[in-house]
């Protein structure tokens, strides 16, 4: 024998739904990538991953930047790191970069991380995760696309793919220096 259920009264539908609908709302009015995008990118100052010195975002002024927070324990920025690469070696005779930025990591492991993928693109070590507020990282990996006057022209947080990379690093690539 089947037993139905009772009807639900329409009232409480209703005050579901408005409930999804101002979520909804409340997270995409939140987003933090609208607020970012457009504006110069911060200021970041950081020691270099090989030790050598210290590099900042100001030292690529002028060149397309694919700014890269990662860490050697995020799987993603394992996917990600030979796209990264191949990227970096079509950008840098267009003067473009990518510019990786280890977070929050153990140095050797890094620095092992750098060599296991053979990522030859800049590297700026931030140990104690100071950038993650300047830049509101929410988790890793996260990338800006940074124009040749230091603005922020996108951000992806989580992994980027090669659509991600054409579709917003590539048309400034072609923009004169």
């Amino acid at each position: 024998m089947r037993r139905l259920l009772a009807p639900v009264p329409i009232a409480v539908v209703g005050v579901v739904v408005a409930l999804v609908a101002l979520l909804a709302y409340g997270l995409a009015s939140n987003d933090p990538d609208q607020d970012v995008a457009g504006k110069q990118a911060p200021e970041l100052e950081l020691p270099r991953l090989s030790g050598e010195g210290v590099g900042s975002l100001e030292d690529y002024r002028g060149q397309v930047v694919v700014l890269n927070f990662w860490a050697s324990w995020c799987e993603p920025c394992r996917d990600e790191s030979p796209l990264l690469q191949r990227w970096h070696e079509r950008m840098e005779p267009r003067r473009g970069t990518v510019l990786g930025v280890d977070v929050q990591d153990i140095t050797g492991d890094a620095r092992d991380f750098i060599e296991e993928y053979g990522l030859t693109y800049p590297m700026l070590r931030d140990g104690e995760g100071e950038s993650r507020e300047r830049f509101a990282i929410l988790g890793f990996p996260e990338t800006f696309v940074i124009d040749r006057r230091g603005r922020i022209a996108a951000v992806a947080r989580g992994p980027v793919d090669d659509a991600f990379m054409r579709e917003h690093v590539a048309p400034l690539l072609r923009e004169r220096a």
